[in-house]
């Protein structure tokens, strides 16, 4: 495959049943989905989870039809060769299926998505079958959905008890034939989701639900140190660049307070002949001018 080719469902179905670890990362603007792309990942998710580390609200539910195509749209655009999946905010398919089919629609249609992510089952399972219908791939997710984190009593590991654990696995398989390409396991023990990944046909990728699923699937701002507060248990940050931001602006800051940026070197000249023009011009005027200058 070429490195710029758009990875299809096929090709990742082959690598999971291959043993080839598949890499998710959320993205939510061009600049980081072309970063993602030169790195190698595989699977770039515009994730709602923007609610909270791009516009600054303390859950992912406020996320709106209309911010996600946005985002949508600047990954999709920079992003030739990982597969783009948008999450679909919170109210754009619990309503009913005709809801959800429209809403996917324009995901696919306007923002160029090459698949679109629900949480759940239940309800859920005719939602992706009428979108897998129509022709749009759908990801599932179980385990924490964090849509519906409140009912779950927070943001806490799912399917820890055999009871709650059996109920995940037979909520995968729905979602699994419900028509779903892959899977998201949020949250789980490993042990369960280890289990979960070797009885489903098709990929799952985890996210603090252990090594044993297809692939993975970290936050932007968390694996870069970008995300502040709390962080959760399966968080592992690669880089600290919000500390390389803060101290670029301090010095920033610095260097203009005490008149040091901009030096000559980041400034445009002009021939003299044409400042002595704009001198004697400026005169001109000032002395034409009924307002004192």
């Amino acid at each position: 495959m070429s490195p710029s080719a758009k990875l299809t469902l096929p090709e990742l179905a082959a690598m999971a049943a291959e043993g080839r670890p598949i890499a998710m990362v959320t993205a939510y603007d061009a600049p980081g989905a072309r970063l993602a792309g030169e790195a190698g990942i595989d699977i770039l998710l515009v994730g709602d989870s923007a609610a909270m580390t791009v516009l600054g609200h303390d859950s992912t539910v406020p996320a709106t039809m209309e911010e996600m195509l946005m985002l949508t749209r600047a990954v999709a655009r920079a992003a030739p060769r990982p597969l783009v999946v948008a999450d679909m905010p919170f109210g754009s398919y619990q309503v009913s299926d005709e809801d959800a089919l429209r809403n996917a629609i324009r995901f696919v249609k306007e923002a160029g998505a090459d698949a679109v992510k629900l949480e759940g089952a239940g309800p859920t399972l005719s939602r992706v079958r009428a979108l897998v219908g129509a022709g749009i791939p759908v990801m599932g997710h179980v385990g924490l959905t964090p849509q519906s984190a409140t009912m779950l009593g927070g943001f806490k590991a799912q399917g820890r008890t055999a009871e709650r654990a059996l109920q995940l696995l037979a909520d995968a398989r729905a979602l699994e034939a419900a028509g779903c390409f892959s899977l998201v396991l949020e949250a789980v023990p490993a042990p369960v989701a280890a289990r979960i990944s070797e009885r489903l046909a098709i990929p799952t990728i985890g996210i603090g639900a252990g090594p044993g699923c297809d692939g993975q699937v970290l936050v932007w701002h968390d694996l870069l140190g970008l995300s502040h507060g709390h962080q959760a248990r399966f968080v592992k940050r690669y880089a600290e660049i919000g500390d390389a931001i803060r101290d670029a602006l301090d010095a920033y800051t610095r260097d203009v307070r005490e008149r040091r940026f901009p030096a000559e070197e980041h400034t445009y000249a002009m021939p003299d002949d044409e400042l002595a023009l704009f001198e004697r011009g400026l005169a001109a005027s000032a002395a034409s001018s009924p307002y004192p200058s």
